[in-house]
């Protein structure tokens, strides 16, 4: 008789993806759902990459409107329901038809010497879960390469690695041409006014294309030969005040090399949370005094810029301020300030009480001050300097034309004109030369 069969009941210890995974979910808190890390918020944390809180939170899926909210320090951001309606509206007419005017825009801004897409096709990019959607999206970028035609995948699911953790990208489209090239497409409601848009807008937008440009490209390196993915994407906006399509192509080399970059400088989430005491968790249904202890647990680099791209810009903002750092005022400030990280440091140092004087910084914080103290400083009928600077008194004599407009004791006066004396300066009092009102013919 065979022995029987027992099962393996040892434990099987957990991968360290599994145990990653386990982590975030506690952080985040056993009933709340992850919030999907888009290209949008990808650009902004590679813009900061050393704001430690904003890695975590994003990494775990923390919904940081909700935590702001919480925290008592509510965001601005959303969008409104017209805008998105209106931004809906629009996409579905530039990919209505199976694309058709959507693969036109991208022949004539970006490979006009293909041959015209006279029909592209449109795979079916549907699965179950965001990897079973992923496998799909690689598997139709593969078949359209090898097909040689015009091919339109709409809403096509891309997976990045990001600190370690793995964040899922949704592009509006990505285009794939006869010579088996990829292109992004961006699709923005904002318009574009004889030939033109607004730069910002367009900036915001070329970095989170190159979110997606990045993407891709890991996905094409997986693929032997590797297709090429164009650094040049596809913006797709309404024309003039219309709701009618048009494009330009936009060159985001730049952009996805310095996100490139700040992507890979940022710390590995699980060596963040490892940091963390034992027990945190971000849930917005905690108590608020154990939730914002829970968020100061984790540094933040807070800047300005931080007011257009995080949710928590207040939070972080008003904490920056009662510590007095210096990055609230800017990183630029910041950078030229070196060691001295606080507004008392760089205060004690600019009045002689500390510093070393032979520090560039110091000395020239310093000669800053003197040169104030100059400029604020007025002679006094002695002789002497006196620190503050009062209004000059009308005739005093200081070589300063009072306000009554009385030269100096030292200057001729010149006779004051009459109101309707005929001549060509106007009075004070509002009426023009010859006594007439101001604006009379």
């Amino acid at each position: 008789m065979p022995p029987s069969r027992e099962p393996n009941r040892q434990s099987v210890p957990s991968t360290r993806g599994t145990r990653l995974r386990q982590r975030l979910a506690e952080l985040r808190g056993p009933a709340v759902p992850p919030q999907p890390l888009d290209a949008r918020a990808l650009a902004a944390l590679a813009a900061n990459p050393g704001c430690r809180r904003r890695a975590i939170l994003d990494g775990a899926g923390v919904n940081k409107a909700v935590l702001a909210s919480a925290l008592g320090s509510p965001s601005a951001f959303g969008q409104s329901q017209f805008a998105f309606m209106r931004g809906n509206a629009f996409e579905a007419r530039v990919k209505a038809d199976g694309g058709a005017e959507l693969l036109r825009l991208v022949h004539e801004k970006l490979d006009p010497g293909a041959e015209p897409p006279a029909g592209g096709a449109v795979p079916d990019l549907s699965a179950v879960g965001p990897e079973g959607r992923t496998a799909r999206t690689a598997l139709a970028l593969r078949e359209a390469t090898a097909a040689g035609g015009w091919t339109l995948l709409d809403h096509p699911l891309l997976a990045l690695e990001v600190a370690g953790s793995p964040a899922f990208l949704e592009p509006d489209a990505v285009v794939v041409h006869p010579d088996g090239g990829w292109t992004v497409v961006e699709i923005k409601s904002f318009p574009m006014l004889d030939g033109s848009a607004d730069p910002a807008k367009v900036g915001a937008a070329a970095r989170q294309s190159a979110v997606y440009v990045l993407a891709l490209e890991q996905v094409a390196a997986r693929l032997d030969p590797a297709p090429e993915v164009r650094p040049t994407v596809l913006l797709v906006c309404p024309k003039d005040f219309s709701n009618l399509p048009t494009a330009s192509a936009v060159d985001v080399r730049k952009q996805y090399s310095v996100t490139r970059r700040q992507l890979d400088r940022l710390t590995r989430v699980e060596d963040i949370a490892d940091a963390l005491p034992e027990g945190t968790c971000f849930s917005p249904d905690l108590p608020a005094a154990e939730l914002t202890a829970a968020v100061e647990s984790v540094p933040a680099t807070y800047a300005p810029e931080c007011l257009a791209a995080c949710e928590l810009a207040f939070h972080c903002r008003a904490r920056s301020r009662a510590e007095g750092a210096v990055t609230s005022l800017g990183r630029s400030l910041r950078a030229e300030l070196g060691a001295l990280t606080t507004v008392d440091d760089v205060l004690s140092a600019a009045h002689g009480h500390t510093g070393d004087p032979e520090d560039p910084t110091v000395e020239a914080l310093r000669r800053a001050a003197a040169l104030r103290t100059e400029a604020l400083a007025t002679p006094s009928p002695a002789g002497g300097a006196s620190n503050a600077a009062p209004s000059p008194a009308r005739g005093a004599g200081n070589g300063a034309p009072s306000h009554d407009g009385a030269a100096p004791d030292n200057e001729p006066q010149l006779p004051r004109p009459s109101r309707g004396a005929g001549n060509c300066a106007p009075s004070h009092d509002g009426a023009a030369p010859d006594g007439r009102p101001q604006g009379s013919k």
